[in-house]
């Protein structure tokens, strides 16, 4: 499907923390996405570098500004990275909100999604990024899951997703389904555009962290008592780290292992979303269902989540 075409659905790309490097593959994860049926605009300020940031704190919050005036509905990030919490006291997330826009993206753009949550009680997306998820080699290599999930959200046709998972049998619960990458809620933790979700199903996953630094974060949400006040815990990829001969056995299994033993909130591991594929594109700040059963894990929206 090309972008002329009418079904194609338009999208307009920001770049709000990280760099796109220079021989990142922008334009043919542009042609992926159009392949997909989207229609992509990039912003202006889209590549623009400031040191590790795509250009200065005041454009890279200008450029909410220009996505929230413009005819798609659909706002993606082309990258994560680090800046979002720096300019976060800039933004109008009531304003944002009122855009009803489809905000899409994840890691540093989970400090966006917490915020638009906690100032706003919006409704965000979870899911992929241009360059992570489209900008394979060929369009045949983009992970079928993803991008499945990804079309079925974006069209307001997404009622429930389904997955393998380990943890406690016959979990049943409903609550605001909020959270995104681990070192952003922890390091939102204490501050405006931290939510304050009670009865929440809490998910995260995290990225080049080793076991015992999981730990240590997530032990801090329990210690601040986010984790107690949460109906479950919903783990997805915590990928991409080493272990080393110090740890003697330590691993994430045994994070996952001791946290369950510190709280009676369900712990349930193997959500498919993070910094690996497949993934699943979420409702973050949406009221959702949770059922636990067998080893298949199931989030189904309660509500009207088209924005």
């Amino acid at each position: 499907m090309n972008a002329s075409d009418d079904a194609a659905t338009p999208a307009y790309l920001i770049s709000p923390s990280g760099a796109v490097a220079p021989d990142a593959p922008v334009q043919r994860a542009l042609s992926h996405l159009r392949q997909a049926g989207f229609a992509p605009v990039l912003d202006r300020a889209a590549l623009k570098v400031r040191q590790r940031f795509a250009g200065a704190d005041q454009e890279r919050a200008a450029a909410f500004g220009r996505a929230a005036v413009q005819p798609a509905d659909i706002v993606m990030i082309t990258r994560g990275g680090y800046g979002l919490t720096r300019i976060l006291p800039a933004l109008d997330f009531r304003a944002l909100a009122r855009a009803g826009k489809r905000w899409v993206g994840l890691s540093d753009f989970t400090a966006f999604q917490l915020a638009m949550l906690a100032r706003a009680r919006a409704v965000t997306w979870s899911g992929p990024a241009l360059l992570d998820d489209f900008g394979v080699e060929r369009f045949e290599d983009i992970d079928e899951v993803t991008l499945g999930a990804f079309r079925e959200a974006m069209s307001g046709a997404l009622e429930a997703v389904g997955f393998r998972c380990n943890g406690p049998a016959g979990v049943e619960a409903r609550g605001t389904l909020w959270g995104g990458n681990l070192s952003i809620v922890c390091a939102l933790l204490g501050t405006p555009w931290f939510p304050k979700v009670a009865g929440g199903i809490l998910f995260v996953e995290d990225v080049n962290e080793h076991p015992y630094r999981v730990e240590r974060m997530l032990t801090q949400l329990l210690h601040a008592g986010v984790i107690d006040r949460q109906k479950a815990v919903v783990l997805g990829y915590f990928n991409r780290y080493r272990l080393s001969e110090n740890d003697r056995g330590f691993d994430l299994a045994a994070v996952v292992k001791w946290l369950r033993a510190q709280t009676a909130t369900p712990i349930i591991t193997g959500l498919p979303y993070g910094h690996a594929s497949p993934k699943l594109t979420l409702p973050h700040g949406a009221q959702v269902a949770l059922a636990v059963e067998g080893r298949t894990c199931y989030l189904v929206l309660e509500e009207d989540h088209r924005h």
